[in-house]
């Protein structure tokens, strides 16, 4: 790991003063500290119906529960309306078509880990 640092000039302007940047370069990490490529969830959602808040916050809680086990989470903007699904690796585990409602929170949780993490216990989320 490096340091480095720029002075940048305040320019003309007496009353201002520099500005210390400092950076930190890492090296590249080893390859067996390297995130997993996969599996990917793919989160795609109804634009039109403003759902890409409730697709973000399942996002970042996936992305805090499976934090070792997860290679990304995209979120996919749909155009077609009423449009809700939750994909591991382009296997679809929940639609809102099908299932004529919105997941749980709890539910999404069960089913990635099922699929990423068989047998991680998920805490409180796995009670009753």
């Amino acid at each position: 790991m490096r340091w480095f640092y720029e002075d940048v000039d305040a320019g003309t302007n007496p009353t201002k003063t520099g500005l210390l940047l400092l950076v930190e370069i890492s090296a590249a990490p080893h390859a067996e500290a390297a995130m997993p490529t996969s599996p990917v969830i793919e989160i795609t959602y109804c634009r039109l119906c403003g759902w890409g808040l409730r697709a973000g916050w399942m996002a970042q809680e996936l992305l805090t529960t499976f934090a070792e086990e997860l290679g990304s989470v995209t979120l996919t903007p749909d155009r077609t309306g009423g449009v809700f699904e939750v994909r591991v690796d382009n296997e679809v585990i929940w639609s809102r078509k099908e299932r004529g409602r919105f997941p749980e929170i709890k539910e999404i949780k069960q089913l990635v880990r099922d699929r990423v993490a068989p047998g991680r216990s998920l805490g409180h989320t796995d009670t009753p």
